[in-house]
């Protein structure tokens, strides 16, 4: 896991949209946050996080076909202390691992 979280990032997640619709509830926890069209906001506090997504092109490794999901994060009024409390969770819940 990362110790700093910039304001702004951006990171490719191998998962489909469903997957990552699936895990995004228990990732985000309590918090209020609202679902749209390839994008949610989430309220932190007295500051948010901007989700948004779209599907890339699948890795091909041989054979194998793995999924592409682009994810943009968009902080606002969060500092940095709240950014990685928040990003803790978040990347535990969103975790995949291997063998």
């Amino acid at each position: 896991m990362q110790s700093f979280y910039p304001e702004r990032f951006e990171r490719e997640m191998g998962c489909t949209e469903a997957d990552w619709l699936r895990a995004l509830p228990q990732a985000i926890g309590d918090h209020f946050w609202k679902l749209q069209t390839h994008c949610a906001g989430v309220r932190i506090g007295d500051g948010a996080l901007g989700l948004s997504w779209s599907e890339g092109e699948p890795r091909v490794i041989a054979s194998v076909r793995l999924p592409r999901l682009r994810v943009s994060f968009r902080f606002a009024g969060l500092d940095d202390a709240q950014r990685l409390a928040f990003m803790k969770r978040f990347d535990l819940f969103m975790h995949r691992g291997g063998g």
